[in-house]
């Protein structure tokens, strides 16, 4: 998002609609659904089915940004092909906002993530006696708070004040805020997830892979394919001069239909790595999410009694 340009995702190419323009936002409605009843399910399950750990906190929230950011692509993607004007600038301004928002606390959220599960693997001793006990909560709370008030912020100093106000230092340490924050999520999280894969593979000691552990990796590794480049048009779409090529147009589609793509992908995720060499014959969806957050190591002494509980109401 530029607050000081004209946002590329709020253009449509003029005339009629082209088969460069058709696919893209017809692959975004498809993702979108799918990921709008895979996340719901998600949020379901976690909601009111599972008993909710530290992680499962983490993920819940997650899952709930993911289905309010896929709808708002749904709802543009539909604009776009109905060819349907939004009805005003605030309107835009408040829409492009609110994704704003949910793309941020979806970073903020993975960032979180990461860090909580590096904690617990370089501090073990530490984070099982000294963590405060609803800090999962907490940490969620504030991350939704922070994401509302910087982009709200943002969006009011710099648009609803009018243009003669975009050059206002008040504006411009919003703009440079807005866009270093996300920044620093990104390094957060690059790193948290480094220190972790390098305390498993070259730790001393024999570690053993957890589904949670492959399920967060997946989850960040598909966020730095998929999410990542919307991200940086969004964030760094004010500092390219020029204007707005062609070319950047169809990257700048390209990288909305793969966001879709990340948000649909984190409940195929869990479903996969809770199935993973997992019969699934008489496997609820609940007993499969258990086990892709499970953060108990699969050995034959465990197998049995982590069954036993996963059967279990």
């Amino acid at each position: 998002m530029a607050p000081t340009t004209t946002n590329p995702m709020d253009e449509t190419i003029p005339g009629s609609i082209d088969i460069k323009t058709l696919i893209p936002n017809l692959m975004i409605i498809i993702f979108g659904l799918v990921g709008l009843t895979g996340n719901a399910i998600v949020f379901w399950l976690l909601g009111f089915r599972l008993h909710r750990n530290a992680f499962l906190v983490y993920i819940l929230n997650l899952a709930l940004a993911d289905f309010f950011f896929l709808l708002c692509h749904i709802i543009h993607s539909t604009m776009v092909l109905l060819n349907v004007s939004p009805p005003n600038v605030i309107w835009v301004h408040c829409f492009d906002t609110i994704r704003m928002v949910l793309y941020i606390t979806g970073l903020s959220m993975l960032s979180a993530i990461s860090t909580e599960r590096c904690l617990s693997v370089l501090c073990p001793i530490w984070y099982r006696c000294h963590r405060p006990e609803h800090t999962s909560t907490v940490m969620c709370a504030v991350i939704w708070v922070l994401s509302l008030l910087i982009c709200f912020l943002n969006g009011y100093v710099c648009h609803f004040f009018g243009p003669k106000y975009e050059i206002a230092s008040v504006c411009l340490a919003m703009n440079f805020f807005i866009r270093t924050y996300p920044m620093f999520l990104f390094v957060v999280l690059c790193l948290s997830t480094l220190a972790l894969l390098a305390r498993l593979f070259c730790g001393g000691g024999k570690k053993r892979f957890t589904r949670l552990f492959v399920t967060i990796m997946l989850t960040v590794l598909v966020f730095l394919f998929c999410g990542l480049p919307l991200g940086f048009f969004w964030f760094l779409f004010s500092w390219i001069k020029g204007g707005f090529s062609v070319l950047d147009y169809k990257l700048f589609l390209a990288s909305i239909v793969l966001t879709a793509v990340n948000s649909c992908a984190n409940p195929i995720i869990y479903f996969f790595v809770g199935s993973f060499r997992h019969q699934l014959k008489r496997k609820t969806l609940k007993m499969v999410l258990q086990s892709a957050l499970q953060d108990t190591p699969e050995t034959p002494e465990n197998m049995v009694e982590m069954s036993r509980i996963k059967a279990e109401p």
